[in-house]
């Protein structure tokens, strides 16, 4: 196991906790809208067949599989994350899929990655970079495991524009989602996801976060009128 301080272990504890229930819930809170995004997420990776991609708070693997189902069974993915549960549960859809040997699932904080320099062709985060501790080492240490030229892509939830749709969002988001969170699973993990992504920096800012880490050409697009966004940026 590598450094982790009591944040992060309490996080990983938290998602430990939500682990068995975590993509029906993540299937239900969303309208099943998840997947697409994902796919979008998977879509910007390069190269389009095969390559070494890192995936990071891989969670219960579901970036990983895309990418498998996207880039091909010669492509090797390794998933990172902070929760053994999360984790148990990836390597099991990852051996379902027949994919067990080209996965690998690596304990790590996000601001600590095991990893050489440039070894990874492209890194990736979906909704996992809000809870890295330190956010700017954590972009910092993804684009130092990417090689030049390689992308890094973050699938992110931000905070729609609009008065109406904003305030619809917002009513869900901060009232209906940890109660049907706290029907089906712990209320305190779905009580922190709007607390997490109301704190999180707006798009532009967020996105010139990550051209301090080292990427270029940064694009930020909304998606589903901009409940989330998708960040690609290239080392």
């Amino acid at each position: 196991m590598y450094r982790m301080n009591d944040r992060n272990r309490r996080i990983g504890d938290m998602f430990s906790a939500i682990a068995p229930r975590y993509d029906l819930l993540n299937r239900v809170l969303s309208l099943r809208q998840d997947r697409r995004w994902r796919r979008e997420a998977v879509a910007q990776i390069r190269p389009e067949r095969g390559g070494r991609h890192l995936d990071l708070a891989t969670g219960t693997a579901d970036i990983a599989l895309e990418i498998f189902r996207r880039n091909g069974g010669e492509a090797f993915v390794v998933g990172s994350d902070i929760s053994l549960e999360m984790m148990r549960i990836g390597r099991g859809k990852a051996a379902l899929a027949g994919k067990k040997d080209r996965i690998a699932f690596v304990r790590a904080p996000g601001e600590d990655l095991p990893f050489r320099d440039g070894v990874f062709d492209s890194a990736s985060v979906a909704f996992g970079i809000r809870n890295v501790v330190d956010r700017e080492r954590g972009l910092k240490e993804m684009c130092r495991v990417v090689r030049p030229g390689g992308r890094v892509v973050v699938l992110e939830f931000s905070q729609p524009e609009g008065t109406l749709f904003g305030a619809l969002y917002r009513f869900y988001f901060t009232k209906v989602l940890p109660r049907i969170g706290g029907l089906l699973s712990k209320r305190s993990a779905y009580a922190y996801l709007p607390e997490s992504v109301q704190t999180f920096p707006p798009p532009p800012e967020f996105a010139e976060m990550m051209r301090r880490a080292g990427c270029a050409k940064v694009d930020a697009r909304p998606l589903t009128f901009g409940i989330v966004t998708l960040y690609v940026g290239e080392k």
